[in-house]
């Protein structure tokens, strides 16, 4: 990976002040941005983060502390800077509350979602073995080989395509299967923060929207997230292709299990898209930890257009994707 500073960490880079029960103050950084965008799971992880201060504060009475259900429509493009989030309650429930949150910026609404909070320790009911495995199924690993990038199934990626462009991505080690990924249309990854910090709940966010992005592994003559670098087979390095910017349209987020309060060092994510048509795809993301548990289900529409308009001039009061 190249060399860069080690930068704001997630924790810091997604603080929030609050500025009254119902309104909240956040600060994109442009160390999480994919060009002058901040990326769309980092920003999904700050609404997670508004959910769980929202629902500690003005709605610590509910008891329901976990989100179990996220729907974002990405409306316009973000930017480094302060974003203003207001929460309105919509259902107060015993089992589950709705929250709509608004994300503007210099007086734009920028993304609109709905959250569901539950209390999944209290969570009682009906609960059946559905014998659900991964197919095909990913290759087997060793978490202690893998921190020394010394598995034999697995192996580091030096610096993902277009790394300057996609800064966020330094934020992260990925792993890939050795012997290359098992279709062009799906991607298997191990990874982790490399700020020094763990998985939590609200860095979830970022992991559902972090990982290969199957367009790459058609436009290029060598899949470059196949656990080699980004080189052809006699070791050149790959002729530049055009650089894309995947904005998000929209991003659901189904939680299945919360992470420990002290958060997990390794999460493994699997994409698959399954129609790429038109500059629009669909995504499917299955994140799992280390014990096999489903820890969240995330699915995605999103579009592929060319890199110039994620860098494009904003026009006040209406900057579109």
């Amino acid at each position: 990976m190249s060399s860069i500073p080690f930068g704001k960490t997630f924790k810091e880079s997604t603080q929030l002040k609050a500025l009254s029960s119902h309104t909240y103050e956040a600060q994109f950084s442009d160390e999480w941005c994919i060009g002058s965008v901040p990326h769309g799971g980092y920003v999904t992880s700050v609404f997670l983060c508004v959910a769980s201060q929202h629902f500690g504060t003005t709605l610590s009475k509910q008891d329901q502390p976990h989100t179990i259900a996220l729907h974002l429509d990405f409306l316009r493009r973000t930017e480094a800077g302060p974003a203003l989030f207001t929460v309105k309650d919509i259902k107060l429930g015993r089992q589950t509350s709705v929250i709509h949150i608004t994300l503007s910026q210099s007086g734009r609404e920028e993304v609109v979602g709905y959250i569901t909070n539950s209390n999944m320790h209290t969570e009682d009911g009906v609960s059946f073995n559905t014998s659900y495995n991964l197919y095909p199924p990913p290759p087997e690993v060793s978490l202690d080989l893998l921190l020394q990038n010394k598995d034999k199934n697995w192996t580091r990626q030096t610096e993902m395509p277009f790394a300057s462009f996609r800064k966020a991505t330094y934020k992260s080690q990925f792993h890939f299967p050795r012997k290359g990924q098992q279709s062009r249309s799906s991607a298997d990854e191990w990874i982790r923060l490399s700020t020094g910090e763990k998985w939590t709940n609200a860095s979830l966010g970022y992991v559902c929207d972090m990982w290969p992005m199957p367009i790459e592994a058609y436009i290029r003559e060598e899949n470059p997230y196949s656990g080699n670098t980004l080189t052809d087979k006699e070791g050149k390095e790959q002729p530049e292709v055009r650089k894309f910017w995947y904005p998000t349209v929209l991003l659901n987020i189904d939680f299945k299990k919360p992470l420990p309060e002290e958060g997990v060092e390794w999460l493994f994510a699997r994409v698959e898209a399954k129609q790429i048509k038109n500059g629009r795809m669909d995504l499917e993301v299955i994140i799992m930890d280390s014990e096999g548990d489903i820890v969240a289900l995330s699915h995605h529409i999103a579009l592929a257009v060319s890199s110039e308009r994620n860098l494009a001039k904003r026009t006040t009061g209406s900057s579109k994707i």
